[in-house]
């Protein structure tokens, strides 16, 4: 059986992790890094992911995507403030959902998500040896149905069969638990670049139960750097009078100074911000330079609001799990905002406890993402563990007055099902609209509409007299499917889900078979690539045997050196039959050069060498090239 992995598909980095010999190890990346940057750049009709991606930033801001996951399965207009703040064009699309433009194309976030899970699972199935499809991937705890759902499809339109969708806390608790044995109740702290979430749970004899959820899916370790781009471009104005981020570039290089800063506060008291020659004087078109030094004080001054507002879901879990302080064992941190000394300091205020730092914590996701994979697929090594989850936020379904008539309350345990009876509101009222609700406010208007479903064909009754049944079920992966029906007449009627913000099934069969195209069309970039640069490679290993055999035959010489010429200019060409002319000749030329210099060497001449003395190696100066084929 082929294997599962866990990915950890994260705002900033993500990981990708399997069951090796009864524990989760992270899979490095071709790069061989542990982390992939959550990055995606696109140059022409080239794309590009993770580092390499990264690396560019600075010079394609309006095309380098990057915490993407912050508009996974929003609506427009929750993002707004986000979307503004980015380098790149994030807009409205249909339905109210997010679409990203980048080069005259709108994107889907799901779609830009797929990209770094089909570099990801490219760069583990070479390294595993075998083809990777079955996958589950984590998200945060607080993510609502459409979020998850959209999730899913990002790994769907990867071309992934995502087996579940786990929330990230959970996975990291089972990254924590996988070897204890004895009962626990512990509290998971996840601070990742995008969102916030705090999960309780209880362990024990290989159950891992949670207790309740709570978060804040606005709030991450972007947020913190974004006030560090506020204060340097607010610095920058007083003294030059012009705003860094109405410039593209310059904004990408505060948003990249500023995560760093924030990273080297997590150990040093003070860091040193430079960027020279940041933008130019419009006027005089002078260089100018920001330079600042950023203490842990100012940082903590300049991030002191977002401070206070991680206390808030803590103590909310706390409450819901009917648990204080003192009832938790351990603390748990996830997340690589969790290397913030003040976030430290806060979460032992609340609880009282010093934090447990035995998991990684940029590992720890997907390490359990992995141990539930092995779950799926039955890995016996891992003996009997039960998952038991719950769900984040209350659903529910608008009713007369415009409030929200509660269907599932949150941190139920899923999956779970529940039928309630609703009826109708006018005389002969021939069909309903249900609007399916997700929230923890009374109003239906304050909370978030996951789709508006239409009951058609009700027979002509009175007022009240209709028995309409609707049937909330929320599967494993905390995703939620609506039935309804009407009872008295016997009649059931067909659902039609409307402006929901994730793509419907046509849009991700289309980009499902868009990416499969763009697949096999970087593959072909891929290899014109490698042949390029094995010719390159192929001259300089030429020009190397002349310069290192200057006795041998002139003639020789001069026809090895004329087709490393060739090549030169066919490398420049970019031309994939001159490449191939060019490939071949040089290797004729090479065999005949080596042979033309062996047979002087037997003839008596002398190989010159270091101080004209014979190369003890000569003899395999050719095993890395091959005659054409």
């Amino acid at each position: 059986m082929a294997k599962a992995v866990g990915i950890d598909l994260g705002t900033t980095n993500s990981v990708i992790s399997v069951m090796e010999g009864g524990r989760p190890e992270v899979i490095v990346n071709a790069e061989g890094a542990r982390t992939t940057p959550s990055v995606v750049a696109y140059k022409g009709d080239e794309r590009l992911v993770g580092q390499i991606a990264r690396r560019q930033a600075a010079l394609n801001p309006g095309a380098t995507l990057f915490e993407v996951k912050r508009f996974i399965g929003r609506r427009w207009d929750e993002v707004r403030e986000e979307a503004n703040r980015s380098p790149f064009k994030v807009k409205e699309g249909p339905g109210g959902s997010v679409r990203i433009e980048v080069n005259g194309q709108d994107l889907a976030p799901e779609q830009v998500s797929a990209e770094v899970l089909r570099k990801m699972v490219a760069d583990a199935s070479a390294k595993l040896g075998t083809s990777i499809k079955d996958v589950v991937i984590t998200v945060p705890a607080y993510f609502d149905n459409s979020q998850r759902e959209a999730t899913r499809q990002a790994g769907e339109i990867a071309g992934l069969n995502v087996l579940r969708v786990i929330n990230e806390p959970t996975a990291a608790a089972l990254a924590y638990g996988l070897e204890r044995k004895g009962n626990e109740t512990i509290l998971v702290f996840d601070l990742g670049g995008g969102t916030f979430d705090v999960t309780i749970l209880e362990l024990g004899d290989g159950v891992f139960e949670v207790k309740s959820t709570s978060g804040d899916t606005h709030l991450g370790g972007a947020d913190f750097d974004q006030r560090v781009v506020d204060w340097l471009a607010g610095e920058f104005q007083k003294e030059h009078n012009f705003d860094l981020r109405k410039d593209k570039q310059a904004l990408q290089r505060l948003i990249e100074a500023s995560e760093k800063a924030k990273i080297d506060l997590s150990s040093a008291s003070e860091t040193t911000i430079s960027l020279p020659f940041i933008t130019f004087d419009p006027e005089t078109r002078t260089p100018m330079h920001l330079e600042r030094t950023l203490t842990r004080a100012k940082f903590e001054e300049l991030t002191a609001d977002l401070l206070r507002r991680v206390r808030e879901p803590v103590q909310r879990a706390l409450d819901d799990a009917k648990l204080t302080a003192s009832g938790i064992d351990e603390v748990i941190l996830v997340g690589g905002s969790t290397r913030i000394p003040a976030v430290k300091r806060i979460v032992q205020d609340i609880i009282g406890k010093t934090p447990n730092e035995s998991v990684n914590p940029d590992e720890a996701v997907a390490l359990g993402a992995a141990v539930q994979a092995g779950i799926i697929q039955g890995d016996s090594s891992l003996g009997d563990i039960v998952l038991v989850d719950v769900t984040p936020l209350t659903m529910g379904v608008e009713v007369k007055g415009g409030m929200i008539a509660p269907m599932i309350t949150r941190n139920t345990t899923v999956p779970a099902k529940k039928t309630e009876i609703y009826t109708t509101a006018e005389n002969n009222q021939p069909g309903v609209e249900i609007n399916v609700l997700q929230g923890e406010r009374p109003m239906a208007s304050d909370n978030k509409s996951l789709g508006r479903f239409k009951l058609e064909g009700i027979p002509p009754m009175p007022a009240g007299r209709p028995q309409i049944e609707v049937t909330f079920d929320i599967d494993a992966n905390g995703i939620l499917n609506v039935s309804a029906r009407e009872k008295t007449s016997g009649k059931e009627a067909s659902i039609r889900i409307e402006n929901t913000t994730t793509l419907d099934r046509g849009d991700v069969d289309r980009m499902v078979q868009e990416a499969e195209q763009n697949a096999a069309a970087d593959k072909q970039r891929r290899e014109k690539v490698e042949k390029r640069n094995n010719l390159d490679s192929l001259r300089v290993q030429a020009l190397g045997q002349i310069e290192e055999n200057a006795s041998a035959p002139q003639d020789a010489k001069d026809k090895l050196k004329a087709a490393a010429d060739e090549a030169e200019e066919a490398v420049r060409s970019d031309d994939d039959a001159q490449i191939a002319g060019a490939q071949k000749r040089l290797e004729e030329e090479l065999r005949t050069f080596m042979t033309a210099n062996q047979a002087g060497q037997e003839g008596g001449q002398p190989q010159a060498g270091a101080q004209g003395q014979p190369k003890a190696d000569d003899d395999v100066i050719d095993a890395d090239f091959k005659p054409a084929e």
